[in-house]
C-alpha cells in the first residue's frame, strides 16, 4: 500500500498581513458580546490590546475578558472562561496570542455550550467536539498551528496530564495573521516556536513509510527548510518582516492538514513531550527540540535510514550519495546542531529542571495503554530509553 485516501477541508478564513480593519466585521457575524482571551502582558506592552479594545468599543461590542492564560493552558482556566460565557451570554470568543491562548479559547468554546462545567470531563470522554462558541483569532506567535486547525492541548496540573481536545466545533472561524505582531517576541520564544513548526511536519507526516506521495513529501520538506532558513534571521533581526511572515505561514500550513494528505500517523515526539511538560511545565517547543534528535537516533535502522538521510539532504544540505546509515547519522547531527547551536536551546532535560523520578510513569502515560505508532512503533520501555537519552 502507498498513500492513503483522504479528504481535505479547512474552513478557517485567514486574513494575512495588515487586515485587522476587518476584525469587527468578522466578529459581528456572530454577535455583539465578545470574550477576549489572552495570556500575559505582551499584548499590552506592544499596543495590540489597546488597539483591539478600542476597535471593539468604537463599534459597540460588549467585552469580557479571560486573561492570564498559562503557556501550558490549564483546564481550570478554560472552565473559568466558560463560566464567564454562560454568565454573560457571550456570542463569540476572540483569542489574541499564540497557541496557548488559542487552545484555551477552544476549551472555553467547547465547555460553554456543554452540560459539563469542567472541560476536563469533556476531554476524558474523548469525543470529537461538534458544537462550540465561534472563535476568531489574532495570532501573535508562529508555533503551534492552532490558528488553523481543530485541536487544542489542555493541561491538568493536579493530575500531571496533558491531553487533546478536538473537533470541527472548535476550529477558528477566522484567523488574523499579521507578522508584525510577532516582532516583539524574544529570541527564546522565537526559537521554541520555530522548532514546534519544524517538528509538526517531521513528527506528524514526514516519516510515514510507504504512506506518502512525492508532491506532498516535497511540500513537507519545503516547510521544514523555511524554518531552518528563517528562524535564525528572526532571532537576530526580530523586525525582519520577510522572516516573520515565512515563519507565520509555515506555522499554519504545518498543521492545517494540507501536509498530511495520505500520510498521517501518530506524532510520537509530541506524545512524549506532552508528558514532560505535564509533569514539569516546560516550554513545549524546547522539549521537542531535546527529544527529536534522540528519537531519530533511537529509531535509526536499515528501514528508517533512507528517509532520515533524505531529510538531511533535502532540508539541511547534507551531501548526497553516502551510504544510507552514514547519511542518516549526518542528518541527525545536522538537526542537533540546528536545535542546540543555531537556535541556542539547552540540549538536556536536566538543564530544564527535569529529573528522573517520573520517567517510567511518563513513558507509560505517553503510550495511553498501547504503543506510539510510526515508522517504528514505540512501547513504554522504548519511550523511557529515549527519555534517558535526553537527560
Amino acid at each position: 500500500m502507498t498513500m492513503k485516501d483522504f479528504i481535505f477541508y479547512n474552513p478557517t478564513k485567514v486574513y494575512f498581513g495588515d487586515r485587522i480593519d476587518q476584525l469587527t466585521a468578522e466578529l459581528a457575524q456572530y454577535g455583539r458580546k465578545v470574550l477576549l482571551v489572552y495570556g500575559g502582558g505582551s499584548i499590552r506592552r506592544n499596543g495590540l490590546y489597546d488597539r483591539v479594545c478600542g476597535m471593539l468599543s468604537k463599534e459597540g461590542f460588549e467585552r469580557f475578558e479571560l486573561s492570564g492564560v498559562e503557556p501550558n493552558p490549564r483546564h481550570t482556566t478554560c472552565s473559568r472562561g466558560a463560566a464567564i460565557c454562560r454568565e454573560h451570554d457571550v456570542d463569540v470568543i476572540l483569542a489574541v496570542g499564540g497557541g496557548s491562548a488559542i487552545d484555551c479559547a477552544k476549551g472555553v468554546s467547547a465547555t460553554a455550550v456543554s452540560a459539563e462545567t469542567d472541560v476536563w470531563n469533556i476531554i476524558k470522554k474523548g469525543q470529537l467536539i461538534t458544537e462550540g462558541l465561534p472563535i476568531v483569532v489574532i495570532l501573535t506567535n508562529a508555533a503551534t498551528g492552532s490558528e488553523m486547525d481543530m485541536w487544542a492541548v489542555i493541561s491538568n496540573m493536579e493530575t500531571n496530564e496533558k491531553e487533546s481536545l478536538g473537533g470541527p466545533g472548535i476550529q477558528p472561524k477566522a484567523a488574523f495573521e499579521d507578522p508584525r505582531y510577532t516582532f516583539s517576541l524574544p529570541p527564546y520564544q522565537t526559537a521554541c516556536g520555530a522548532f514546534d513548526i519544524f517538528n509538526h511536519v517531521l513528527d506528524n507526516y514526514y516519516l510515514a513509510g510507504e504512506n506518502t506521495f512525492d508532491m506532498v513529501l516535497n511540500f513537507q520538506e519545503d516547510v521544514m527548510k523555511t524554518v531552518v532558513k528563517y528562524a535564525p534571521t528572526a532571532m537576530k533581526e526580530p523586525e525582519n518582516y520577510e522572516a516573520r511572515a515565512n515563519l507565520m505561514w509555515a506555522s499554519s500550513v504545518a498543521l492545517n492538514t494540507m501536509l498530511d494528505a495520505g500520510t498521517v500517523h501518530a506524532p510520537a515526539c509530541h506524545m512524549m513531550e506532552h508528558e514532560v511538560s505535564a509533569y514539569y511545565d516546560i516550554t513545549h517547543g524546547h522539549g521537542l527540540a531535546v527529544i527529536t534528535p534522540r528519537w531519530l537516533s533511537y529509531i535509526l535502522d536499515e528501514k528508517t535510514a533512507p528517509a532520515i538521510y533524505r531529510l538531511g539532504v533535502r532540508v539541511f544540505g547534507i551531501e548526497p550519495g553516502m551510504e544510507d546509515m552514514k547519511g542518516a547519522r549526518a542528518a541527525i547531527d545536522a538537526l542537533s546542531k540546528f536545535c542546540f547551536d543555531t537556535l541556542g536551546l539547552a540540549s538536556a532535560f536536566t538543564e530544564l529542571g527535569v529529573g528522573r523520578e517520573h520517567l517510567k510513569e511518563m513513558a507509560v502515560h505517553s503510550c495511553h495503554g498501547g504503543r506510539l505508532q510510526g515508522i517504528r512503533d514505540l512501547g513504554p520501555e522504548d519511550v523511557e530509553k529515549i527519555y534517558e537519552m535526553c537527560m
